[in-house]
């Protein structure tokens, strides 16, 4: 997925449920926010030249599943100690990574790249405002819904239903899943709960996709654009992520994700030659502030 993706330890666009560490953000931490946020838009518009050859399901079981192996060599989660409680909360996560990412990858079949992380992050930007309970934040979803109804009005010339919806149905899976890691990191040490939650992913997804790939799946072709996938969308953005959430204030760090929508528009761009007129443009930074304006006055 894809989408801005957030530590084990901390939630990113819902703030006010959590507590967390205090303390003036680093330029260092800031740096690490962007350069992940760039990382997993970039490995979602890379994901995409991989669909003519894998499949949207075969390219989201390929990713997850060397995620998976990778994390799994390099975690070594332990695997004793922990309750029912702890392995529902690990599955739930791991469940809720695997639909967002799935969903996400058949909205990005379907419509541009761009468009499909400025619908999907209207998934945690209600969670935000649900989340602060103040009639500001109804000022914000309602600039952000502004945006998305422009972005369908003034183009990108694709959009269509189907498409959309698997975006909304990402939005929903990715609010869950920011709920789910920040308790998971409560329960579980490290990258322990991220592993086990990457590993119950991939045992949803690889089903699918062997039943809608096959044999593709095993092409080397296939399989060196799928480890890169899972490095750039997965691997690189969780780890500078969580290193960030040492070093950066949540509130922070949720402002800076907020950027998702526009680094996928320029991802888009770049790699997929997915072009933007003014008015797509407007939509996208009206629904950055909005995402952006949510999390600071929702802020406590």
């Amino acid at each position: 997925m894809t989408s801005p993706v957030h530590s084990s330890s901390e939630t990113t666009t819902a703030p006010v449920l959590l507590r967390h560490a205090h303390g003036r953000g680093t330029l260092g931490g800031v740096g690490l926010v962007l350069a992940g946020t760039v990382s997993v838009q970039f490995g979602s518009a890379v994901a995409a030249l991989l669909f003519p050859r894998a499949g949207a399901l075969g390219t989201v079981a390929l990713r997850i599943t060397i995620a998976a192996l990778l994390l799994l060599v390099v975690t070594r989660p332990q695997l004793r100690g922990h309750t029912r409680t702890d392995w529902a909360v690990g599955c739930g996560f791991g469940l809720a990574l695997g639909g967002m990412n799935i969903l996400f990858y058949q909205a990005i079949d379907r419509i541009p790249l761009g468009a499909t992380v400025t619908i999907e992050v209207l998934g945690p930007l209600l969670l935000s405002v649900v989340a602060s309970r103040r009639a500001v934040s109804l000022l914000w979803a309602g600039l952000a819904l502004a945006g998305v109804y422009l972005l369908g009005y003034g183009g990108f010339g694709q959009l269509n239903a189907s498409g959309v919806a698997f975006a909304l149905g990402a939005g929903v899976m990715w609010a869950a899943y920011i709920v789910l890691n920040a308790r998971a990191g409560a329960r579980f040490p490290r990258l322990d709960g991220l592993a086990i939650a990457m590993t119950v992913a991939a045992l949803l997804s690889l089903p699918l996709g062997v039943a809608a790939s096959g044999g593709a799946l095993l092409e080397p072709a296939a399989l060196g654009l799928g480890l890169a996938i899972a490095v750039m969308s997965s691997g690189v953005p969780y780890t500078l992520e969580l290193l960030a959430l040492r070093r950066l204030p949540a509130a922070t760090f949720a402002v800076l994700t907020s950027l998702a929508p526009a680094a996928a528009a320029a991802a888009g761009y770049l790699v997929l030659d997915q072009g933007l007129s003014l008015p797509q443009c407007a939509a996208i930074a009206m629904v950055v502030t909005a995402s952006a304006g949510a999390v600071r006055t929702g802020h406590r």
